[in-house]
């Protein structure tokens, strides 16, 4: 799958599991192992699980293999690197702290 493509793809299997706030960030002029991130948050623990574990049976089924997964034992932040594509999953007090939208829009200025 190209990182466009990859990129739809994540953003409509978030959706289907009621993912909030999701933003996308082109980051491939900045980054060199990615193309893409794509933030959302997610209302609880289990539900930071079942988003990011769902973009993992997702992806296998239409043939992209995960390159890794971090994070799911706690379930504050789970990342899923699809390659083209970094999913941060997160609950919404981890994604206030980080801001990583203002920090990766901040790297462009």
């Amino acid at each position: 799958m190209q990182s466009t493509e990859l990129k739809d793809f994540v953003v409509d299997k978030i959706d289907d599991l009621k993912a909030k706030d999701v933003f996308v960030l082109d980051v491939s002029e900045q980054s060199q192992i990615t193309d893409f991130m794509v933030v959302c948050t997610g209302t609880s623990k289990t539900h930071v699980r079942a988003i990011a574990e769902n973009m993992v049976v997702e992806s296998k089924t239409a043939g992209t293999q995960p390159l890794g997964v971090e994070g799911r034992e706690s379930s504050e932040w789970v990342l899923v690197d699809l390659g083209g594509v970094i999913l941060h999953v997160m609950q919404e007090q981890t994604r206030e702290l980080y801001e990583l939208e203002k920090l990766w829009s901040e790297h462009d200025a």
